[in-house]
């Protein structure tokens, strides 16, 4: 995997504080590919051909990767080359690997010559091309002794993040967004190596004001920067699939770019630094935070399991119908101070004090708390709704509710109206609370999306055939 800041490669083992560190390398396979000089672009390759030279520059790198089977044993890697006419994978493998994987080093321009070409494996690549091509003993790579900047670095073809909620999981793409927030560094531990591992998620956001989640390992995780909220460039990133949601992890093959000098990052950061304060991302990725890892249940599952007894939260998807809403007390006056979401207490003077903040306002911001039932063929269940879900669901801001409800409008009982009796795919957190000598069971929806009925289809199918044995 690379990493590049401000456009530019960050120093690679054979790269030193900016020295090239020199390596006895076998200069049998530097013979010069083109006697003529004449190169051929990438896209005009085939199976079909056989005398070419391609001059390119390399993307990205993988490591080295080994393999071990009934069969045998052995390694590989591959790099990505990129040169005007477009892109292509190559693989080298066993001796391929000691011949080149030393010389190849990423952003450096090479003359390529007489590789093997077959059909491209899709699934692990987002490079537009129908071909990649293998390392062969009669392989030649010769470096470029001065740079072409005639050759680009990259080539990026960027999907919007909302239709990451779309993608299949483990499918490649590119995207671009800007790192809204980042959390903590985690420490886990290898179940299959038991080494200790550091991951650091990030929340990246777009235009279309998706929020998914890129998650960071290693040196990445540590070395990361999320100060100015820099702009964050992801090349061959995998679409993993968690509870219902998506999130992107980096791989061999991915670039992780910051702050490229490219016009969708420019175009970024312009219409970020643009935002109010207030502006509101719905999230693609699920949130789990302990318990159980999550699952498909109906109401009376989760409450026959007794999901939510535990020492942490349990977590679980279900389809459900909103069967009423209580708008009574669905909105209060909070704190105007920002992370601040305390209840004001009227003063009768025309300002409002916070308790929490030990200060007195002339304004407040309208904050929604809904309780709401929710039912499905097993049973009903009352669940809490804060206030981002909230407004997520009804598609309108908390301070419209609350304006719509202090002038008696007819709004307000509309946008309730419009959700009740409609089908939801709900993510909810189980937890029970102790409330003097009582324990309750409560349940709050983290988010409620508009199901995706192919998905539920696809559910139901993999249900019954689980049920009746019958294979796919």
């Amino acid at each position: 995997m690379r990493k590049v800041e401000n456009g530019y490669s960050t120093p690679t083992s054979s790269h030193q504080n900016g020295n090239v560190t020199r390596r006895s390398i076998d200069n049998t396979h530097l013979n010069t590919p083109s006697a003529s000089g004449k190169t051929h672009p990438i896209m005009s390759l085939s199976p079909y051909q056989n005398s070419w030279v391609i001059k390119a520059r390399v993307m990205s790198k993988s490591n080295i990767r080994t393999w071990s089977n009934a069969k045998g044993e052995g390694k590989l890697f591959s790099v990505d080359l990129v040169d005007e006419s477009g892109e292509i994978r190559a693989t080298g493998f066993r001796d391929a690997v000691d011949r080149f994987y030393e010389l190849l080093q990423e952003n450096k321009v090479y003359l390529i010559s007489r590789c093997q070409l077959k059909m491209a494996n899709k699934k692990f690549s987002t490079l537009k091309n129908d071909y990649e091509m293998t390392f062969g003993d009669d392989t030649r790579i010769v470096p470029c002794e001065e740079d072409d900047s005639s050759i680009p670095t990259i080539q990026y073809n960027f999907v919007k993040l909302d239709s990451l909620q779309d993608a299949q999981a483990g499918q490649m793409l590119d995207f671009v967004g800007v790192c809204k927030s980042a959390g903590d560094i985690i420490n886990l531990t290898s179940k299959t190596t038991n080494r200790e591992l550091k991951k650091r998620d990030l929340s990246i956001v777009d235009q279309t004001q998706a929020a998914v989640t890129l998650t960071l390992w290693g040196s990445q995780a540590e070395e990361f920067n999320a100060d100015g909220n820099p702009i964050i460039a992801v090349k061959g990133g995998k679409v993993n699939e968690f509870n219902g949601g998506k999130s992107v992890g980096l791989v061999g093959g991915s670039v992780f770019n910051i702050n490229p000098d490219i016009p969708e990052a420019h175009r970024l950061r312009g219409w970020y630094d643009g935002l109010s304060a207030d502006t509101k991302f719905t999230s693609i990725s699920a949130s789990i935070e302990g318990g159980s890892s999550g699952k498909w249940c109906t109401l009376a599952e989760a409450i026959e399991e007794k999901l939510g007894y535990g020492d942490k939260p349990d977590y679980f998807s279900t389809y459900v119908n909103v069967m009423h809403v209580k708008t009574e007390k669905c909105v209060y006056k909070a704190c105007p101070t920002p992370d601040c979401n305390k209840k004001v207490i009227d003063q009768n003077t025309g300002q409002y004090r916070c308790e929490k903040c030990n200060k007195e306002f002339d304004s407040y911001k309208f904050r929604m708390m809904l309780s709401m039932n929710v039912g499905d063929f097993s049973g009903n269940q009352w669940v809490t709704l804060f206030h981002d879900a909230a407004e997520d669901m009804l598609g309108v801001s908390g301070d419209e509710v609350g304006r719509w409800q202090e002038n008696e409008s007819p709004e307000f009982g509309e946008v309730f109206k419009k959700v009740t009796l409609r089908p939801y795919n709900m993510k909810l957190r189980a937890k029970v609370e102790n409330y003097g000598d009582e324990s309750r069971l409560k349940m709050t929806v983290m988010n409620a999306k508009v199901p995706d009925f192919k998905d539920r289809c696809r559910r139901l199918i993999t249900e019954i055939r689980q049920l009746s044995g019958i294979s796919a």
